[in-house]
């Protein structure tokens, strides 16, 4: 069976693994990332497109334009 070359986890050392979790758990719970999961929720996905927060308003934008950043590659970013 093939391996992927695509690590999906990062190699970090025991503590820095529980320090990363700390902090990606607290943001996932700040109040500015809790209100676009519920505005998420109530709009609701789809999975031809993604969802973009600019500022107050949000605006769907198909996969293929946001995984390929728009046109100009990932390459780059």
């Amino acid at each position: 069976m093939k391996t992927s070359p695509i690590r999906l986890k990062q190699k970090l050392s025991p503590k820095a693994a529980a320090a990363k979790k700390k902090r990606d758990i607290e943001y996932a719970k700040s109040p500015a990332r809790k209100a676009k999961k519920a505005q998420n929720q109530r709009i609701g996905q789809r999975s031809d497109s993604d969802l973009h927060h600019t500022g107050s308003a949000v605006k769907r934008v198909s996969i293929k334009n946001n995984r390929g950043n728009f046109g100009r590659g990932t390459k780059n970013e």
